[in-house]
This record gives structure tokens, C-alpha cells and sequence, in this order.
């Protein structure tokens, strides 16, 4: 039997968090029939870690989290160890060229000619994240934003955050516009809809961005990251040496 992937999501008071994580598990089932799926939340949203770890025999924690921030490093650890749990656990989603390809699908959704080299080099994307204090996860979100301007050609990418330190949306729209670009759009680098990503769509609006894409949320690409993510942790837990006394 293989093991069941427990996703641990972080939870959110907005009713439409836990429904977009009940979607993106629907996907995940859809790409690996007969895997065990179960989900957990950290906050906000039940079942928490302590209900849900206790009835699975054999699980890979994965985190859906996109950064190695804080909760990565601290908080679900913490609170699988509370629930006397030594499960494995995945690496968080990010960097990887599959969030690429589901931010081009967002994009693509919402308007944008994704697929013509010309309309790219006419086009300054903004990368608009949630932010965080880790110093290390905001530079993250910058390599991403290098990348995805490399392997695309956009006229230019800019960070956005929408909450901790900035720049803010207007900021990186203003700063896409100094650099020449023609159109502008925002892509939100978050995974579900919620205060922040409305947050972003608000500024986005007002500061008069072409188009705005919707969230990652339940695309083909994150259900097949996550099961990346399950595959790897799973195959580094059956090759490790076990510990004797």
C-alpha cells in the first residue's frame, strides 16, 4: 500500500480557502487513483493536524505553502511533534517550473495572449505575493520573478507584496510602466482566494492594471506539484537508513 499524502494547508476564515483546498484534492485524486488523500489545517479550518494524523497508518505530510517561510519551518513541525506524529515531510511547492505554468494558465484565463512571443515582450507582469518577515522566503519570490521573466520574455516582472514590507501593486505598476511596458497585468502568487488576493485585485483595479489573473488555486499543474512534492518525500523516506540503538 502506498502511503496516504496528508496536504497540510494553513486555513482561513474565508469560506472559499477551504473550498478551493477541497478542489485542488478532487484534482490531485483525479491525477492519482487509489492514493489516499487527506487534508489537514494548521488554523482557522477543520479537521486539524492532531485529527487527522491519528487514523492514518502510513502518510507523507505536504504542505501547501509555496515558500520555506515560517510556517514551513516552525509551525508544522511543531504541531505534527504535538500530535506525537514523525511523519515525512514534503518540501514546500516553490521554486518550480510547474507554478510557471500555472501562473501562464491564470494569465492565459483572464485574457492575456500567453502564447504569442510578441504580446510577452509587449507585457510587464507583476508577481504579487502575500509577503512575509523571512528574509530568505521574499528572496524566493524574486528568483521566481527573474525566472519567469527569462524563460518567457515579458517586457519586465516586478514583486509586489500584499501585506509586510513592500512594494506595493501601484508601486510595480508604475515601475513596469517606467521600464516601457505596454500592457500591464498582475498575477497573484497565491494559492487561494482570500483577504489578500481581494487586497491585490483592489489595488490592481485602482491603480488601472489591463487584467489581473485569478489565484493558482485547483489548476492541473499545483495537484501535479503536490504529487511531486508526495513522490520525492517518499522516496528519500524509504532510502534512509533506519536508526538503531
Amino acid at each position: 500500500m502506498m502511503p496516504a499524502l496528508l496536504l497540510i494547508a494553513h486555513g482561513s476564515r474565508d469560506p472559499r480557502h477551504a473550498a478551493t483546498v477541497a478542489a485542488l484534492v478532487e484534482e490531485v485524486r483525479a491525477q492519482r487513483p487509489g492514493t489516499e488523500v487527506a487534508t489537514a489545517y494548521l488554523d482557522h479550518c477543520a479537521p486539524r493536524i492532531p485529527q487527522v494524523v491519528g487514523r492514518l497508518a502510513d502518510a507523507v505530510a505536504v504542505p501547501l505553502l509555496l515558500n520555506r517561510a515560517f510556517h514551513a519551518k516552525h509551525d508544522i513541525p511543531a504541531a505534527l511533534r504535538a500530535a506525537g506524529s514523525r511523519l515525512p515531510v514534503a518540501d514546500v511547492l516553490g521554486p518550480s517550473p510547474l507554478l510557471l505554468a500555472a501562473l501562464d494558465r491564470r494569465l492565459a484565463e483572464a485574457g492575456l495572449a500567453v502564447g504569442s512571443p510578441a504580446a510577452r515582450a509587449r507585457t510587464g507582469v507583476v508577481l504579487a505575493a502575500a509577503g512575509s518577515s523571512d528574509p530568505a522566503a521574499d528572496a524566493a519570490t524574486r528568483a521566481v520573478a527573474a525566472e519567469w521573466r527569462r524563460t518567457r520574455g515579458w517586457a519586465a516582472v516586478e514583486v509586489a507584496y500584499a501585506s509586510a514590507a513592500g512594494p506595493r501593486v501601484p508601486d510595480a505598476l508604475a515601475a513596469l510602466r517606467t521600464a516601457g511596458a505596454e500592457h500591464t497585468a498582475v498575477a497573484p502568487y497565491l494559492l487561494a482566494p482570500g483577504l489578500l488576493p481581494d487586497r491585490i485585485a483592489a489595488a490592481a483595479e485602482d491603480a488601472d492594471a489591463d487584467l489581473v489573473a485569478d489565484v493558482l488555486g485547483p489548476s492541473p499543474e499545483l495537484a501535479a506539484l503536490l504529487l511531486h512534492r508526495y513522490d520525492q518525500a517518499r522516496h528519500a523516506a524509504d532510502t534512509t537508513p533506519a536508526l538503531t540503538a
